[in-house]
C-alpha cells in the first residue's frame, strides 16, 4: 500500500515576514534550469512575470524581478535544443522570495549537479519557497527537499514518479499544488497558471490578469482543476500498454480500432488485449473508452464549447452518442452536469 505524504510538523515562516527587504520588486525569483529543461515551462511562468512586472508590454522588471541562476554561466541547451544563457550565479538564495526549479527531460534529472543540490538546501534552510517546474518536482525530491510535502506531477510523468520514489503518492489531478513552501506544477500551461497565483499573491489580481489576458489565457485556474490526460486508473507499468494509451491519447478525435492500434505497435490484437487484461483488468476498446469520456468531460468542465463540438472532437458520431456513454459512464449527460448548480456536480463513476 503506497502511503499520502503527511505534513510535516514544521511550522513555515513567510519568506519576506523574516527578513527585511530591500527596495525593489514585489516579488523576486531566481531561476535553477535543468539541463534540457521544457522550455514552454520556463517561457510560461517568466512571461507572466514580465507582464506583470510593468506597463503594457515594456518588460522592465519594476514590480516583479527574475533571473536565470548558475554555478558555472554556460549556456543551459532546454529540450528543444533552444540555449539559455544564464544572468549570475548562485549566490546566496535569500535574495529571492522564490526558487524556482524548471525540469525536462527526466533522463537528465539525476545530472543536475551538486552545487545545485547544495543552493537548493540552502535555500530550503532559510525558509526560501521552492518551486518546481514540469519534472522540477523530481528534482526538488531528489535533493531531499521534498519529505513530507505533496508534489503534483504531470499525468505523463506519474508512473515515473511512483518508480523513482517508491512509497510516495504524487497528485496528477490537479494542474498544481501548493503545500507551504513547496509549489509544484505539471508544467505547460499549467506554470502560467501558478505564476498569476504567485503574482496576485504578491503584487495583485490585476497584474495577473493583464498577464494572463495578453497571453491569450482566459483567466487564471485554481490549483485543483483537473488536468487533461489518461485517467489516473489507467495507469501502468507495462510497456506494451503505456504505449497504446499514449497512441489513443494522440488520436481521441479520430479513434483507431484495436487491430489497427496493435499493427502499429507491431503487435497482434490478441496479443495487446490480454496485456490490457492483466495490466488493467479492461480491454483497450473499453480504456480507449475512458479516455475519450475523461477528455470529454474535462472539455465541457473548462470550456463553453458546445456538445456537439465536444463530441466531434472526442471522436463521437454526434452529441447523443456521446451523451449516452456519457450517462452510462458518469450517471448523467453533459448537459445534466454543466446545468448542475454549484456543489452538486461530483460525478458518479460506473465501472
Amino acid at each position: 500500500m503506497r502511503r499520502v505524504m503527511e505534513p510535516r510538523a514544521k511550522e513555515v515562516r513567510h519568506p519576506r515576514a523574516q527578513r527585511p527587504r530591500p527596495a525593489g520588486p514585489r516579488l523576486s525569483v531566481g531561476f535553477v534550469l535543468a539541463r534540457r529543461f521544457t522550455l514552454c515551462a520556463f517561457a510560461n511562468f517568466v512571461d507572466v512575470l514580465r507582464l506583470a512586472a510593468d506597463e503594457g508590454d515594456r518588460s522592465r522588471p519594476i514590480l516583479c524581478g527574475w533571473s536565470v541562476l548558475s554555478d558555472t554561466m554556460d549556456p543551459v541547451p532546454s529540450s528543444c535544443g533552444v540555449p539559455v544563457q544564464p544572468g549570475e550565479r548562485l549566490g546566496d538564495p535569500r535574495r529571492f522570495d522564490y526558487i524556482v526549479v524548471v525540469g525536462g527531460l527526466l533522463e537528465e534529472i539525476p545530472n543536475i549537479s551538486s552545487a545545485y543540490t547544495r543552493f537548493l538546501q540552502r535555500a530550503a534552510e532559510a525558509d526560501v519557497p521552492l518551486v518546481g517546474l514540469c519534472t522540477g518536482a523530481f528534482a526538488l525530491h531528489r535533493a531531499g527537499l521534498m519529505n513530507g510535502y505533496r508534489a503534483c506531477v504531470s499525468w505523463f510523468c506519474h508512473a515515473d514518479f511512483l518508480e523513482q520514489f517508491d512509497g510516495l503518492e504524487p497528485v496528477s489531478d490537479q494542474i498544481f499544488v501548493v503545500d507551504r513552501d513547496r509549489l509544484t506544477c505539471a508544467g505547460g500551461a499549467s506554470s502560467a497558471h501558478l505564476a498569476a497565483y504567485l503574482v496576485e499573491k504578491h503584487v495583485g489580481r490585476a497584474q495577473a490578469n493583464k498577464s494572463l489576458h495578453i497571453m491569450i489565457i482566459d483567466d487564471a485556474l485554481l490549483a485543483e482543476k483537473a488536468q487533461p490526460g489518461i485517467p489516473l486508473e489507467l495507469k501502468t507499468e507495462d510497456p506494451m500498454v503505456k504505449r497504446a494509451l499514449l497512441l489513443m491519447q494522440q488520436r481521441i478525435d479520430t479513434p483507431l480500432s484495436v487491430t489497427e492500434i496493435a499493427r502499429q505497435m507491431g503487435s497482434s490484437k490478441r496479443q495487446l488485449e490480454r496485456h490490457f487484461r492483466a495490466a488493467l483488468d479492461t480491454s483497450p476498446r473499453a480504456a480507449f473508452l475512458d479516455i475519450r469520456l475523461s477528455f470529454a468531460r474535462h472539455l465541457l468542465e473548462a470550456t463553453d464549447k458546445s456538445i456537439s463540438t465536444v463530441a466531434v472532437e472526442c471522436g463521437f458520431c454526434d452529441s447523443s452518442h456521446l451523451s449516452r456513454m456519457f450517462r452510462q459512464r458518469y450517471d448523467r449527460t453533459p448537459s445534466e452536469m454543466r446545468n448542475a448548480p454549484p456543489g452538486e456536480g461530483t460525478l458518479v463513476l460506473h465501472a
